[in-house]
């Protein structure tokens, strides 16, 4: 996951230069890093979508197979129902 930099002192300066109380202004300052750092942890990043991608992709042919596996027995045992069929016939 990228890093993003979220520079507090600038930020409480900037708060401060503005009219607010350094109290309220690190109050603030903590709170929206506080956030940020929350909001981080909720996104995917293009490397989690490629592993989930890759892991869907697998279960995908993993299926596949199987579902070949039993169309053909499927198919081998209407052939021999067939067969047997006609030799008694």
């Amino acid at each position: 996951m990228a890093a993003v930099t979220f520079d507090t002192y600038a930020f409480i300066k900037r708060l401060i230069e503005s009219g607010i109380s350094d109290k309220q202004a690190e109050a603030i300052s903590d709170a929206v890093k506080e956030a940020h750092e929350t909001s981080i942890k909720e996104f995917a990043t293009k490397n989690d979508l490629r592993l989930e991608i890759s892991r869907i992709e697998n279960k995908i042919d993993t299926l596949e197979l199987r579902l070949t596996i039993k169309l053909g027995t499927i198919v081998a045992i209407g052939i021999a129902i067939v067969a047997t069929l006609v030799k008694l016939l």
